[in-house]
């Protein structure tokens, strides 16, 4: 009997495996053709989608496609603006939204319930329905920098940053995840004499790995990807993020070895906050494993 039940054991393992290395090979095979198209030259790209060859290096390898990449348009500095922009943004919205959360979790306050709800309504509002009137106010705004105050935010920074540093659903997962921790924990550390801001910082916080990590993954892929806006309201090449960059490609002569080119260039910084994301998340609960 333990004999059979070791070898169902197996068998469901073997294809739990299967099915989860044949979920990975289908989302990894548009990379791989991206990165191969890009070592090619447009008419064997072109020719090579007709068969398996587009997803294999054959043919008339090179990196002639990286180098007029950055010929035609900024690079680098269209990637320099995107991460810049994106974990600015990430950073801020995680500590804005998480001590919003925190407020409205954990401490007891009039009307509290009442502005979560419209927070949460704001989830259903479209994006493009606020655009115009946004940019009408961020033209207008004043902003102290090194050449003083200024009139207008557009063709900056921060025009692509404060907008969206705070979003219900940042501020939604925070809230739910807050609310399954045990309060008996925080009951805890107020009875000792710590304060919200020490509660916050030495008790919720170090527990928040995870929502941490699925917060910032949303925010990233959301501010990463971004077009409308940053189309809107920068017309400086200084300021222009990756897709917008993306335009560039499009223009005059089209050239599809040089876009997938582009495109794989674009793809690294995703992979490399993924990957550092993946290690600090391991790191966190292990270390919270270990003071539990």
């Amino acid at each position: 009997m333990a004999a059979i039940q070791s070898d169902n054991h197996g068998l469901r393992l073997f294809v739990r495996y299967a099915v989860l290395t044949l979920i990975a090979v289908i989302f990894i095979f548009p990379l791989i053709f991206m990165l191969m198209s890009s070592l090619k030259p447009d008419q064997q790209l072109l020719t090579d989608t007709e068969s398996l060859r587009a997803f294999l290096p054959v043919g008339d390898i090179s990196l002639d496609n990286y180098f007029a990449a950055f010929r035609r348009a900024p690079v680098g500095l269209f990637v320099f603006n995107s991460v810049l922009v994106t974990g600015l943004t990430v950073l801020l919205s995680l500590a804005v939204c998480s001590l919003a959360a925190f407020a409205f979790v954990f401490i007891d306050w009039r009307g509290r319930e009442l502005l979560l709800t419209l927070i949460l309504a704001t989830l259903i509002v479209p994006f493009e329905t606020i655009a115009i009137p946004l940019l009408l106010i961020s033209a207008n705004l004043p902003w102290i920098g090194l050449e003083g105050i200024t009139r207008g935010w557009l063709n900056s920074y921060q025009v692509q940053i404060v907008p969206f540093i705070a979003d219900g659903l940042t501020i939604f997962l925070f809230v739910q995840y807050f609310k399954d921790l045990p309060g008996e924990l925080i009951e805890a550390a107020r009875v000792e004499g710590a304060s919200w801001g020490q509660v916050y910082r030495k008790v919720v916080m170090p527990l928040a790995g995870p929502v941490l990590a699925t917060a910032a993954i949303l925010k990233f892929l959301a501010m990463y990807n971004q077009y409308l806006w940053p189309l809107m309201v920068v017309q400086q090449e200084a300021y222009r993020p990756v897709m917008v960059g993306l335009q560039y490609f499009f223009q005059l002569n089209r050239a599809w070895g040089e876009i997938m080119a582009y495109l794989s260039l674009i793809t690294v910084p995703v992979l490399a906050f993924y990957l550092f994301l993946q290690r600090a998340f391991i790191a966190s609960i292990a270390s919270t494993g270990i003071k539990g």
